[in-house]
């Protein structure tokens, strides 16, 4: 599969067998007919298996999928670390996973995406988010999983931005990758999933075990509705960076717009590492209005953009990310472009500023 295109891989991620539908139904069995090689719906699944197998040739690796973002990385952290260890993490990340991180007995340094670093001598693990949210800054994945390996530290990426088609960090050193794919993996703003891939089939068994043990397991619906999803991935993409493109174009010299932030632009300060490891931008950008109501009057003027704490999906959406205890400005927003005509997405933005 690696030779093909992106499209191809995603429409034809699970193989044809003939007399099989192109992608088969849930399967919502808890307790199987023993003798063959399911037993109990908490550690095995065909529905899930064809989503991982899907996901996993898409990052590069095996891939483990659980009910959330959220439950993908606390497993995973749960795996990997032990109490007295030192985690470095992104300090303009994700802020859920910093309250999730500090509150277990483990030692934490906080780095920003875009540096500089501190030393990883005695680091157990490197978790990056790149680019993050919402700031969107960029961090040179290979340069750090060097650096980490070097020092004996494991290192992982949240790339829920970019996605497994904009961006592959196992490719470039990462041991392991973790995404929502409450975003744009399923992208219809109908699921909750999440997944964790890893190039480490010793990583990959405990991963499993702990999913299996834990019963933080997805449902068989919801992970059949994001394979269902996944195939349309490649060309939701593509109108989604084209919409951010040309709100870019638009908002940059905007009066009321300040702090505009999306990697694609060549004038960004992410834009050269970005272009060095991403392989598409994707349709999030962040910019500053005056205010919260400066934000509430523009969600209150547009018809197209639709006030949501998500990304990704079809429907553009836009997040003053403040209110959730994110430490930015009142006036931040995330804004996901979705797949509507650029050119009604770009007259209502304008409309509404």
């Amino acid at each position: 599969m690696s030779e093909w295109g992106d499209g191809t891989r995603v429409v034809h991620s699970t193989p044809a067998v003939p007399g099989e539908p192109f992608l088969a139904g849930p399967v919502f069995a808890g307790p199987y007919h023993l003798g063959g090689g399911d037993v109990y719906g908490r550690s095995h699944n065909p529905t899930w298996r064809a989503l991982e197998a899907a996901l996993g040739g898409l990052d590069g690796g095996t891939t483990v999928l659980f009910p959330s973002g959220m439950a993908a990385i606390s497993t995973f952290l749960r795996v990997v670390l032990r109490p007295g260890d030192t985690v470095v993490l992104p300090s303009d990340g994700y802020f859920l996973v910093r309250e999730l991180i500090k509150g277990r007995p483990v030692r934490v340094v906080e780095a920003p995406t875009a540096g500089p670093y501190p030393s990883f001598e005695g680091v157990r693990l490197v978790l990056l988010e790149t680019p993050s949210n919402p700031g969107l800054d960029v961090c040179d994945i290979a340069v750090l999983a060097d650096a980490a390996h070097a020092a004996g530290a494991l290192l992982a990426v949240d790339n829920t931005t970019a996605t497994p088609l904009g961006q592959r960090p196992l490719e470039l050193g990462a041991d392991a990758v973790l995404s929502s794919d409450t975003k744009a993996v399923a992208g219809h703003s109908d699921v909750v999933l999440g997944h964790v891939s890893t190039s480490d089939p010793g990583l990959a068994e405990l991963l499993l075990a702990e999913r299996t043990v834990s019963g933080v397991i997805p449902g068989p619906f919801e992970v059949w509705l994001a394979h269902r999803g996944l195939g349309t991935l490649d060309l939701r993409l593509a109108r989604q960076a084209e919409n951010a493109a040309a709100l870019y174009d638009v908002l940059r010299t905007h009066p009321a717009v300040s702090g505009l932030r999306w990697p694609g632009a060549p004038e960004d300060p992410a834009h050269a590492v970005a272009a060095r490891q991403m392989r598409r931008f994707g349709g999030v950008l962040t910019f500053e209005l005056a205010g919260v109501d400066a934000v509430e009057a523009f969600l209150s003027r547009s018809r197209l953009v639709a006030a949501s704490t998500s990304f990704g999906g079809l429907h553009t959406s836009l997040d003053r990310r403040a209110q959730w205890g994110d430490p930015v400005p009142p006036g931040l927003a995330r804004l996901s472009a979705g797949c509507e005509d650029t050119a009604d997405l770009v007259a209502d933005v304008l409309g509404a500023l």
